[in-house]
């Protein structure tokens, strides 16, 4: 069997700074929910409007990020961003402390957060494609990808019990001090990083604002994967909400029997999908794989109609979340690797910042549509219709393998702005 693939101590710095804020960011799941119903007593609708309008609002803000971050070196980005979601984070702790904690900081702190993490994930994309060549891109993903399914499944239940034991703002204290020692990581990573150049006016123009939006619309792979995600990422997010009160109000289910059925089937599910990406690549194809892969997790969440209460229901559950999630485990890492792969070095930040944005509004927009849609109807038909159209979403995947666009040549000069 062959041996664990060195990486460099460069990637382990940054391997590791991602897995210090992945487990606080899983410790700190759901903790401004918690904040918002235990600390300030708010409704459903405060809550949703603050579960959704973090997302959509910090996509809003991240807009101008994108040809910002491209011409910046992306280490320091990267620390500023970290820095920023730390002194964010922290002032939730400082308000409860001084008693003056609103669903107005609430909101300002989650917009502020979703903001500085998609010019993070923008930044590091950009980073590890200068740092690895392109046969280990695929591992580094993988890796990335495990770190976050054991976060996921570890993380929320270590923070209900810390919730328990200490209150409720513990977990925002653990996820912002992640932040500051990922950005620690961060900078002890070391070695030189050269400024990039960047022709014409060195000040932000308005056309460069949708510069990654027109590259991936003219590129015939980024294209549908995009759409794909969005898509499939959005039906399936905007099922989890309704299947929350589908187990936990109609089917009588106990908060615990929620919470192990979804977190212990993700966990296993997401950390096997991701150790098995790069062998199953290697043996049929990094594109057949993600193609097959890509399709199958759209088949599964169909099955979360046929609930019913007690322990045969949550087995189905278990089953479903299981198959999905291993699904997405293999299908992420190469998607990740192929969004790196097919776009030039120059418009790697760009690119992933509108990425990042358009699936952000997607989930948010298609969350709020599916709440109405269960309000009008009921939970399970919403699940029901949510399942149906994810298993057209295989027909938006790539077709046909093209090559990669890995020469820092624009292939879509044209089109974009000078």
């Amino acid at each position: 069997m062959a041996g664990r693939r060195a990486l460099g101590r460069r990637f382990g710095w940054l391997w590791a700074s991602f897995a210090v804020s992945s487990y606080g960011t899983g410790l700190g799941f759901g903790a401004f929910s918690f904040m918002a119903i235990l600390v300030l007593h708010s409704g459903p609708t405060q809550v949703a409007v603050l579960a959704a309008s973090g997302r959509a609002v910090g996509a809003l803000v991240a807009v101008p990020l994108g040809p910002w971050v491209e011409f910046r070196r992306k280490r320091p980005v990267m620390i500023a961003m970290d820095l920023t979601r730390f002194a964010a984070l922290l002032t939730v702790p400082v308000a409860y402390a001084l008693g003056g904690l609103t669903f107005a900081q609430l909101l300002v702190v989650s917009i502020t957060v979703a903001a500085a993490t998609i010019a993070f994930n923008a930044a590091s994309g950009s980073y590890l494609k200068s740092l690895l060549p392109r046969e280990d891109l695929l591992t580094a993903n993988s890796r990335f990808e495990s770190t976050t399914w054991t976060s996921t499944m570890l993380g929320p239940p270590l923070g209900g019990v810390a919730i328990g034991l200490f209150g409720p703002v513990t977990t925002v204290m653990a996820d912002a001090v992640s932040y500051l020692l990922s950005a620690l990581g961060i900078r002890a990573i070391g070695g030189t990083e050269p400024h990039p150049e960047r022709s014409g006016a060195p000040r932000l123009r308005a056309g460069e604002l949708l510069d990654g939006w027109r590259y991936i619309l003219a590129h015939p792979t980024l294209r549908p994967l995009l759409l794909n995600a969005m898509v499939v990422n959005g039906l399936i997010m905007a099922a989890e909400p309704l299947l929350a009160v589908l187990m936990l109000g109609h089917l009588g289910f106990s908060p615990w029997q929620y919470a192990l059925a979804l977190a212990a089937s993700s966990g296993v599910g997401g950390f096997v999908g991701s150790r098995l990406a790069r062998p199953l690549a290697a043996r049929f194809g990094q594109h057949r794989v993600m193609l097959v892969a890509g399709t199958l997790r759209a088949c599964w969440p169909i099955g979360l109609v046929f609930v019913r209460p007690g322990v045969p229901g949550m087995l189905l559950v278990i089953a479903v979340q299981l198959g999905l999630v291993t699904c997405i485990g293999v299908f992420n890492p190469l998607l990740a690797t192929a969004r790196l792969t097919h776009t030039a070095p120059d418009r790697v930040a760009r690119t992933l910042t509108a990425w990042s944005i358009s699936t952000s509004a997607a989930i948010a927009t298609l969350t709020a549509a599916w709440g109405l849609l269960a309000a009008a109807t009921t939970p399970r038909t919403a699940i029901a219709l949510a399942g149906v159209l994810l298993l057209a979403g295989p027909l938006l995947l790539p077709r046909r393998e093209h090559a990669p666009h890995d020469s820092g040549k624009d292939p879509s000069a044209s089109t974009l702005s000078a």
